[in-house]
């Protein structure tokens, strides 16, 4: 296994994130235990999940995932071996604390210690932020509308400050962001060096070989300011694999099962998809290993966030790691980029 550091700590962290979101709802307990067991015995150390999981998001299976992973805790001795992350839920889910899941203190801390007691610990290692209480460019959205009734939202300085007592009282040990913009990644890292508060160390975000967006504003910042990147989709859901080509709708995958995956299976994106199963198979490995191994040769990248729903599934992800890619193949891939830039953001 390979390993960075997580972002200004002095944590060493997997490159290999084991991601969790499936667990409860496409993936049984004991799947997940499998999982998580394999994972442990491959030298991944770096856990993530959210109380919001499992997906698609529900009430009925609102915190099922941290309970399972609570659960196998339990079970294992060496369970502190493992770097722990999960992520507070923002607005527009109504189930979540009566709707009232804002950034301020009273709600961050009955978030935490709900996660802290389905998890079954005494803390959590990192702390997200699921996505902004503000209005934002993300979930495939491109261009930024803003948006004049998007009503009141915490500030920066203010959620760093109610972060910051939680960290003092031993509850959580390091705070990053997910599904953030550079503004306000930048926003949250000058206030945390003006102000002397505690900064965030990493951003989760969506990045893969058709969706390369993150280049644009933030991988410098991540580099520039040790704030990793934490990618998330890096097989497009699914379609990077090649397991949805040729109109094939295999049982139980996510296309099949759920909506709100459209985006990924349009018409541009179906043609980079195309050209990358081609160059996989040229180059002697499979589309998963392509698109993973591009993920891991990113400078800008913590970890690559691998999600699964089966073991093969799993073991393919994680043998991934060992893929080298050369010039010539990374050369060929930002010509298919620059012809047919981020077709599935």
């Amino acid at each position: 296994m390979k390993f960075k550091k997580l972002g200004n700590t002095n944590i060493d962290v997997s490159l290999i994130c084991l991601g969790t979101m499936t667990w409860g709802e496409q993936n049984s307990k004991k799947d997940a235990f499998e999982q998580m067991n394999f994972s442990l015995e491959k030298g991944v150390n770096f856990f993530d999940t959210a109380e919001l999981y499992s997906v698609p998001p529900k009430a009925e299976t609102y915190g099922i995932t941290e309970e399972i992973i609570g659960d196998w805790f339990l079970s294992k001795k060496n369970g502190q071996d493992i770097i722990l992350a999960t992520k507070v839920a923002g607005p527009r889910c109504n189930w979540i604390r009566n709707g009232k899941n804002n950034y301020d203190e009273k709600s961050l801390e009955s978030a935490i210690d709900g996660s802290l007691k389905r998890l079954k610990t005494d803390y959590i290692d990192l702390y997200q932020l699921h996505w902004p209480e503000r209005s934002v460019n993300n979930f495939g959205q491109i261009g930024y509308v803003h948006q004049k009734n998007e009503g009141k939202w915490n500030d920066f300085e203010s959620i760093l400050i109610s972060l910051s007592k939680f960290i003092k009282k031993g509850k959580i040990r390091y705070i990053g962001v997910s599904n953030e913009s550079a503004f306000g990644l930048s926003n949250f890292l000058n206030i945390s060096k003006n102000k002397n508060l505690p900064r965030m160390v990493s951003i989760q975000n969506p990045y893969n070989l058709t969706n390369r967006t993150y280049e644009i504003g933030l991988s410098e910042i991540s580099i520039r300011d040790k704030c990793g990147l934490l990618a998330y989709y890096p097989l497009a859901t699914g379609y990077l694999t090649g397991k949805y080509r040729n109109n094939q709708m295999p049982k139980n995958s996510r296309q099949a099962l759920f909506k709100g995956w459209e985006r990924y299976g349009n018409s541009k994106a179906l043609l980079a998809y195309e050209e990358y199963y081609n160059l996989a198979k040229e180059s002697g490995i499979t589309a998963t290993q392509l698109a993973q191994a591009f993920v891991f040769s990113r400078p800008f990248v913590t970890s690559n966030i691998i999600g699964a729903t089966t073991m093969d599934q799993l073991k393919e992800n994680i043998e991934s790691i060992n893929i080298e890619l050369g010039t010539e193949i990374l050369e060929k891939i930002n010509t298919i980029h620059s012809n047919n830039p981020n077709p599935a953001p």
